[in-house]
């Protein structure tokens, strides 16, 4: 077993959370917060400082770097991806990260909010981190792990293989992106420039879970055309789009077929955003599942009531317009079984039982996937990700590090 220590990876983690790095969806730059760019400078410095190759800032802020082979073998290239905008939901300004040290299995109340408490009995994962050093948030903000604890990973598995040249492997790309929670972080990203034959994002949760499954994606937006007339002179006239909407949004299920009352391979239809008026409004919904064809049975759902509604409300109108995110890379990574299974085995090196997962969302490795780059995620080690109550275990960052290590000598070994 490699003996992974904290020192390669804590101090990093600890500093990069302080980067305030949280993304927009309401803008229209790129990055959508130009404030994630100061994380993307200190990373290319610290790549540089590693001797890491060809280490890059592209001009929509991709960092870039590569770690030699050491071997002559003809391993592939294998990439190793995190992002490093956090979750617009939550505020990522002045994190104060706290580490509860020898966690006793109790609840964690935060310190400067004692109404945050983070419940053993409602997080599992706490069970198997009797004993860990846990870092959490004050209670304020978010902690950001999602993703700089990736990040940090990354990092902490880039200096042990610098400093233990004894480990074999191919040549290694690193990339760290940006926008990855607003669904662009792949938007210019350039697969044959980063060169890479495979990849893995580090952006899962729990301690030895692989994820090969994520949902397929779109978003439907209703557009719904009201009649409009001054409201004094209303009578029998105005149709109101905004009553509509609310008809609309009654006529969903109410015990199926949302966020709250959905799990495991369960689709859903969740009314993400509403805004207009009485003459136009719209509905935008994001329709998941993990088949192509469950999402079509949804957007045929929607369709139906659309028809229905503007048969009830005509002269007033409904349409659908659906726009494409992205699709379950399952499909492509079944293509090729073994990236998926090397990682599984990295797992069981590090001591950890390997758990094949799926995720209900999407990552980088999603797009990339489908873009040419077969990318299942790996796990981080953190949990409640995008709240308050985020909160990481030290020793399962040392699992991830070691994971990682495994994974590009694996690739070395069955070459």
């Amino acid at each position: 077993m490699l003996k992974i220590t904290r020192d390669l990876f804590l101090d990093r983690f600890l500093n990069y959370v302080k980067f305030d790095t949280q993304s927009s969806e309401e803008s229209e730059t790129y990055p959508s917060t130009l404030k994630q760019l100061e994380l993307c400078k200190q990373l290319k410095k610290e790549l540089e400082e590693l001797g890491l190759e060809d280490v890059e800032m592209t001009q929509h802020g991709y960092v870039f770097g590569t770690l030699p082979a050491n071997t002559d073998s003809k391993a592939p290239v294998i990439g190793l991806i995190a992002h490093v905008d956090t979750s617009p939901e939550v505020s990522g300004e002045n994190v104060q990260a706290v580490i509860n040290k020898n966690y006793d299995g109790k609840d964690i109340i935060l310190k400067n909010d004692p109404e945050q408490v983070i419940e053993f009995d409602k997080n599992p994962a706490l069970k198997e981190c009797i004993g860990h050093d846990i870092i959490t948030t004050d209670g304020t903000t978010l902690l950001g792990a999602d993703n700089k604890a990736g990040i940090a990973e990354i990092m902490g598995a880039l200096v042990f293989l610098k400093n233990n040249p004894d480990i074999k492997h191919g040549r290694i790309r690193v990339a760290f992106t940006v926008d990855e929670e607003v669904g662009t972080g792949t938007k210019y990203f350039e697969v044959k420039q980063f060169g890479a034959d495979y990849a893995y994002t580090i952006d899962g949760e729990t301690a030895g879970e692989i994820e090969d499954e994520t949902f397929c994606a779109d978003t439907a937006i209703v557009k719904i055309k009201g009649v409009n007339v001054h409201p004094g002179y209303a009578k029998n006239k105005l149709i109101n789009g905004i009553k509509i909407a609310a008809d609309f949004i009654e006529r969903l299920p109410k015990d199926r077929l949302s966020p709250e009352t959905t799990e495991k391979r369960e689709g859903y239809l969740h009314p993400h955003a509403l805004k207009g008026a009485v003459e136009l409004t719209e509905i935008i919904f994001l329709v998941r599942d993990f088949t192509e064809d469950g999402l079509k049975e949804k957007e045929a759902f929607l369709q139906k009531l659309c028809d229905e509604l503007s048969a009830k409300y005509a002269p007033a109108s409904l349409t659908l317009e659906i726009k494409e995110s992205y699709r379950n890379m399952k499909y492509i990574l079944e293509k090729y079984p073994h990236v998926v299974d090397y990682a599984l085995e990295a797992v069981k090196r590090a001591g950890l039982k390997p758990v094949k997962n799926l995720i209900r969302g999407g990552t980088d490795g999603a797009r990339l996937s489908f873009m040419g780059l077969p990318t299942p995620n790996v796990f981080t080690g953190g949990h409640n990700f995008h709240s308050k109550k985020e909160w990481i275990s030290i020793q399962d960052m040392e699992k991830a590090v070691e994971t990682i290590v495994h994974l590009v000598q694996i690739w070395h070994e069955k070459s």
